[in-house]
């Protein structure tokens, strides 16, 4: 991981991180690299892929992610002719800043614009959560790709657990959004097999796919439901 990264911070490049998904695959390494290696240019190329990568790919006015260029509005729109913010592309993004702000130094210089991001996605998020607890394949518009969808959901209530758990998210303003994200992963995600279900499959937009049910499952979709479960346990040792 070091000879790689290093490699990388020794290019002038900075567009790395072009898609959601990039930005928690390597934000999380780079934080971590620094707490091994004391090496101040892990945060400031952190920043600087950042900064690239959000320029693009974040919406103001929504404060949530696009997926990557492909799904800029108004280049792309919905079938209603909305914004479409894909669930799990903004889940890796939530998430990715979670694990970021956990070993990022309290005097970072950057860190209050990585919280400012992070709650502002906390607040958009809370607003476009269903009734059931999870959240539609396009956050904003859920007749683009109707029904449950666990990955999204569970990345989101991994955020909101975390942040609340760190005093960074107000727990009376979110414990409703995660108690409805929290039962519908353990009594509607959660198959009586022990099977995570309702997964999107591998892809990169809202309504790539069409038959996501109690069987669809995947991988990072169980990864997901354990990063939130790992939080639920301190949520619940602190109450």
């Amino acid at each position: 991981a070091k000879e790689v990264m290093e490699y990388e911070m020794s290019t002038p490049k900075n567009d790395y991180w072009w898609w959601a998904d990039g930005l928690y695959m390597v934000m999380p390494v780079m934080t971590k690299l620094y707490k091994v290696t004391g090496n101040q240019q892990y945060l400031d190329k952190l920043y600087e892929y950042f900064t690239y990568a959000k320029n693009f790919m974040y919406d103001e006015e929504s404060t949530l992610f696009y997926r990557d260029g492909k799904y800029i509005y108004p280049k792309h729109k919905t079938n209603q002719g909305l914004k479409d913010f894909w669930a799990r592309g903004n889940g890796w993004v939530f998430a990715g800043l979670a694990k970021v702000l956990q070993d990022l130094p309290e005097d970072d210089t950057h860190r209050a614009e990585y919280i400012e991001i992070y709650k502002a996605m906390a607040e958009s998020l809370a607003a476009a959560q269903q009734e059931e607890g999870y959240w539609t394949r396009s956050l904003l518009d859920p007749a683009q790709a109707p029904g449950r969808e666990t990955s999204g959901t569970a990345f989101f209530t991994y955020g909101y657990l975390w942040g609340v758990n760190n005093g960074l998210l107000d727990k009376t303003t979110y414990e409703p959004v995660i108690n409805r994200g929290w039962k519908y992963l353990t009594e509607i995600a959660l198959q009586p097999s022990g099977k995570v279900g309702y997964v999107q499959p591998i892809g990169e937009r809202a309504d790539q796919h069409k038959n996501v049910g109690p069987e669809t499952t995947a991988d990072f979709g169980v990864g997901a439901f354990l990063l939130a479960a790992s939080e639920m346990v301190k949520y619940l040792n602190d109450k």
